[in-house]
């Protein structure tokens, strides 16, 4: 199956990957997205913003571990496939992100490069490793 990108960002499937990672539920968003991925089978921008997404999320779940190179390597990952929608001329991720794959690239690479303090853990509530969250942009009716 293959999706069209706006179909795809416009998703709940999409918003619920968005919810998961900003409330610290990591590896629960890679897998939330990774459909999503699958799906863009024809469209080199869309896979790159999901993979990107995918390794974001991996570096969150290695930040919180405390394995500082993997979380550097996924993070850089994520940053490059950003960096490489960028040249690709789309508002469609500015918009389902609040932010421009660009800056996002910027808040990735800027997550390994300062010393992550975590809070004591909550039983069953992860907390957030990032200090950005991600809003996407909403169109007013």
């Amino acid at each position: 199956m293959t999706i069209a990108l706006a179909e795809a960002l416009g998703s709940d499937v999409f918003r619920w990957g968005i919810d998961l990672f900003n409330h610290g539920y990591y590896w629960e968003a890679h897998e939330a997205w990774e459909p999503l991925w699958h799906a863009a089978k024809r469209s080199t921008q869309h896979r790159l913003f999901f993979k990107g997404l995918i390794l974001l999320a991996a570096a969150g779940v290695k930040i919180r571990e405390g394995k500082r190179v993997a979380a550097v390597r996924h993070a850089t990952k994520a940053a490059a496939l950003f960096r490489q929608v960028v040249t690709m001329p789309s508002r469609l991720f500015e918009t389902a992100l609040g932010m421009t794959p660009a800056a996002l690239a910027e808040y990735a690479e800027a997550a390994v490069t300062s010393r992550v303090v975590l809070p004591e853990p909550k039983p069953d509530q992860p907390e957030p490793v990032f200090d950005f969250i991600l809003a996407p942009k909403f169109e007013s009716v």
